[in-house]
């Protein structure tokens, strides 16, 4: 295997390649949201392209009549379908060891020890690190699309180049706690009042079969629809709706999950997002699928850098059947 630091970059290599199914679904497992777009199929790997193009089913076909025997029938052009873009957004994380490490860990079993745990240590980070993107607002440097920016607070903002100032149609839904759908003066968010302002949103958003399948939430709704419903409470089996050992509760048809987490990384407080995850996708390139580069070695260092790269972005396809209610 030659030098000890090829030997450990090979380790990596090796480990990465044999279990590289099973670290990306362990990336997915880790994130409620991302979570549920694994299970329905809705992680999407793909082989390139300038940008991320998503096809827009935004309005109906006007070419539909009723028409009685002879009548002309309609063949204009129905301009239905236009494309969201999407920049592809980079991350990186690096398995690293020096030299000392690595001639202190000499050996086959010590040296895989070290790797195994290098290896999981450079993913943990990877994961806990997209799992805060995926709430995020997508303004730090090259992050991708959060749920901030793709459901916003105010509704409105450009989303996969798209101006929602200039097409109406590319809002998502709002429900404030402080200028309610449903009309009338604020209301204050607790256990009595959150299902009198889940509900309008919930209409908003469910057109014929079209309806939330999943609601994520901060820590402090979730407690609020939690303590609403009493003893009536109901707990969504693993194996049937989110799995991944998150705990959910049903919202009508929806699962319900929080996802508010202590450390930063999870969602806003004052924040649910009700989301139709048939038009929600994590776009992935199928060359930087936490795929790894061969390893990098500084001319003035004695270490090894073995770097593993992602490329892909968060997408919708439409953004009116999603919404946010906040405060």
């Amino acid at each position: 295997m030659g030098s000890p630091n090829t030997a450990f970059s090979e380790m990596v290599v090796s480990t990465l390649r044999k279990h590289n199914e099973e670290l990306t679904d362990n990336v997915s497992k880790h994130n409620a949201l991302l979570n549920r777009l694994e299970k329905k199929g809705k992680i999407e790997v793909i082989d390139g392209g300038y940008e991320i193009v998503e096809p827009l089913d935004y309005a109906e076909n006007s070419s539909f009549q009723r028409y009685s025997g002879y009548d002309i029938l309609s063949v204009q052009a129905s301009d239905v379908l236009s494309a969201a873009k999407y920049d592809w957004k980079q991350a990186a994380v690096h398995v690293t060891a020096n030299g000392r490490e690595i001639r202190m860990n000499q050996g086959r079993a010590q040296l895989l020890k070290l790797v195994h745990a290098r290896v999981q240590n450079a993913l943990r980070t990877f994961r806990n690190n997209l799992a805060a993107d995926v709430y995020s607002d997508g303004t730090a440097a090259n992050q991708i699309n959060g749920l901030q920016a793709l459901v916003a607070d105010a509704g409105t903002g450009t989303v996969g180049g798209i101006d929602s100032s200039a097409y109406t149609f590319w809002k998502n839904a709002v429900q404030s706690a402080a200028a309610p759908l449903q009309g009338g003066s604020a209301i204050t968010p607790s256990k009595t009042t959150i299902q009198s302002l889940m509900l309008p949103l919930w209409l908003e958003l469910t057109r014929g079969g079209d309806a939330p399948d999943i609601i994520v939430s901060s820590n402090d709704y979730f407690t609020f629809y939690e303590e609403s419903l009493s003893d009536l409470k109901r707990y969504t089996d693993e194996k049937e709706s989110v799995g991944g050992g998150f705990v959910s509760l049903k919202y009508k048809s929806a699962d319900v999950i929080h996802d508010g987490g202590t450390l930063g990384g999870g969602i806003a407080a004052a924040h649910m997002y009700f989301l139709n995850t048939n038009f929600l996708k994590l776009v992935v390139h199928k060359d930087a699928n936490l795929t790894e580069i061969p390893e990098q070695r500084a001319i003035n260092q004695d270490a090894v850098v073995v770097p593993i790269i992602w490329q892909g972005n968060l997408t919708l396809s439409n953004r009116s059947l999603q919404g946010v209610l906040k405060a």
